[in-house]
């Protein structure tokens, strides 16, 4: 390789300019477009093309990714069909995505899944129980790379949320998932499932009180401005699945496999970072409009926790049966062992 290529890889991995732009210098022998729902500011896009700068620098421009965000290649059912076809060859997709393509991965729906401390959520996502469930892709014709964090959920509600007893005969919104309705019925709330561009109106009109998203998405879609209180809860997990076609995967050297999951990995601090510093944005321009803000203490998480577990548990049981009776095991053992 000359001078003047080694020079602009070099910029390219400043970030100067983009890894596509590079790869024009050189053919790479292994090109994958990678598309995704998220704008191009957001953590996800950011820290896919970081993946796409490591995974260029370590093959030596063998691998090139090129990025697409905000639904350029679809939306992800689209973009999901198009892996397992072989249009496409990968994806990253929310798990709440997912949930009609592989029921098993309707796991991550369960309240407090993962622990606060983010080093603890990495091993039981990275470990025994984030392989496990990316294993469960395979006989649904993609291969499962890793989990990605992509945040949590928070509630609002046009009502009191001071306690757990707050919570009965409220009425939440919800995705159409059977886990996230007992979620709330176990809590002594409704569960309504509804459209999530019919929410603003919604929580307007007083036809449901309340709502749970992320942080971001609450500040963003300006649900503060319908909403009276806020519980910092980080309740539920919004984890992202990397999905490759297996054909593309399979074609790759083992090597080239090991770099590209490794920087998938690698990058994840910096992507929960960035995550953080978009939240704590968010948090407060939704402090400054005056809404009743708490964050939900360490205690109060164990209880919410031991409420809800045991009927979410159950919901994704009725669902996915032994695949998914191993994999409860898997993650009640991982769980039991990083939390202890």
């Amino acid at each position: 390789m000359n001078s003047v290529v080694r020079g602009l890889k070099s910029i390219a991995m400043a970030g100067v300019v983009s890894v596509a732009a590079v790869s024009s210098v050189w053919a790479a022998d292994f090109v994958a477009k990678i598309g995704h729902l998220e704008a191009a500011q957001q953590s996800r896009h950011v820290h896919l093309e970081k993946v796409a700068a490591l995974v260029a620098e370590r093959t030596n421009g063998a691998v090139e990714f090129q990025i697409f965000p905000q639904g350029q290649l679809g939306q992800q059912r689209e973009m999901t069909e198009g892996v397992q076809l072989g249009t496409l060859e990968a994806t990253v997709a929310p798990a709440a995505f997912l949930g009609g393509f592989n029921p098993v991965v309707s796991i991550l729906d369960i309240p407090f899944l993962l622990p606060d401390n983010d080093e603890q959520a990495q091993k039981i996502r990275s470990g025994a129980f984030g392989k496990a469930l990316c294993d469960t892709f395979t006989s649904r014709g993609v291969h499962c790379v890793t989990l990605w964090p992509n945040g949590k959920k928070h509630f609002t509600s046009n009502r009191p949320l001071a306690n757990v007893g707050d919570f009965a005969g409220q009425k939440f919104r919800v995705m159409d998932s059977n886990i996230l309705i007992e979620q709330f019925n176990a809590l002594g709330a409704s569960a309504i499932a509804m459209p999530f561009g019919e929410l603003y109106t919604a929580l307007q009109t007083g036809v449901i009180d309340a709502q749970e998203n992320p942080m971001d998405t609450i500040q963003r879609m300006k649900y503060y401005e319908v909403q009276k209180h806020l519980v910092v809860s980080d309740h539920g997990a919004m984890e992202d699945v990397v999905l490759f076609n297996p054909t593309f995967w399979n074609s790759l050297p083992a090597e080239y496999q090991t770099v590209i999951t490794d920087a998938f990995v690698e990058v994840v601090p910096e992507l929960i970072a960035h995550k953080a510093e978009s939240v704590k944005a968010a948090l407060e321009e939704i402090k400054a409009s005056g809404i009743d803000v708490r964050e939900m203490e360490a205690a109060e998480k164990a209880e919410f926790r031991e409420k809800m577990y045991p009927a979410t548990r159950a919901a994704f049981l009725s669902r996915t049966g032994d695949e998914g009776q191993s994999l409860i095991s898997i993650y009640e053992e991982e769980y039991a062992s990083v939390t202890k």
